[in-house]
């Protein structure tokens, strides 16, 4: 089997654990040296353990589900996918009490492989959207 499809293989069973809401699923697809980068809040996780803590962030405040998006294979071991995360404000998301409200926000994401596995995933997004969606200000990471 081509690296491609076992990537692809991987790709989807993470998409359908995350979807579950699986994290013992979507951990299993992670290579154990995984970095996650998630731009826009500055948080850098290396590790299955680490990135864990990544869907916790998302999953606990939102519920996020994310639509079909679009794959863009740039080679066998690299992939862009663009999508929307949608999901509603129901625990606390940097410091922010949960409001109630329903946001829908795109993102794009790199995702590399390695050994048949996620190796990494960093991801871009407009957070002072996801802060106006809130009600809140414009938001900055302390350096």
């Amino acid at each position: 089997m081509s690296t491609r499809k076992i990537n692809g293989k991987a790709l989807a069973k993470h998409m359908a654990a995350e979807a579950a809401f699986d994290m013992e699923g979507t951990l299993a697809t992670i290579h154990p040296d995984a970095l996650f980068e998630d731009q826009p809040i500055g948080l850098v996780l290396r590790g299955r353990e680490a990135c864990a803590r990544h869907y916790r962030l998302w999953w606990d405040a939102f519920g996020i589900h994310t639509d079909q998006g679009t794959l863009h294979w740039v080679n066998d071991d690299l992939l862009i996918g663009e999508s929307h995360f949608t999901g509603t404000h129901e625990g606390p998301f940097l410091g922010i009490e949960p409001t109630g409200k329903t946001i829908r926000f795109p993102f794009t994401v790199i995702v590399t492989f390695r050994d048949g596995m996620l190796s990494g995933e960093k991801f871009y997004y407009d957070l002072n959207d996801i802060l106006r969606q809130l009600g809140q200000q414009s938001f900055e990471v302390a350096a």
